[in-house]
């Protein structure tokens, strides 16, 4: 799996642990609904910054997002 696909399936999984629809992640991070979208789909080669916002509103630390559950 890739790096960016590996983070993107944390993230669904980590929202979806918090109710959180897309929508209100993206606006918790202040970034676009249809970036978290593509960043869940593994398609966006998503930033140190922009990943960080994410881990901090989802509370949870940056590298449980770069590793496998399988």
């Amino acid at each position: 799996m890739h790096i960016t696909q590996l983070f993107g399936k944390n993230v669904r999984y980590f929202r979806t642990l918090k109710n959180l629809s897309q929508e209100e992640l993206a606006e918790l991070c202040n970034l676009h609904r249809t970036y978290i979208g593509s960043v869940e789909r593994g398609q966006r080669n998503i930033t140190l910054k922009n990943a960080e916002k994410i881990a901090i509103a989802l509370d949870q630390p940056l590298k449980l997002f770069f590793q496998s559950n399988e």
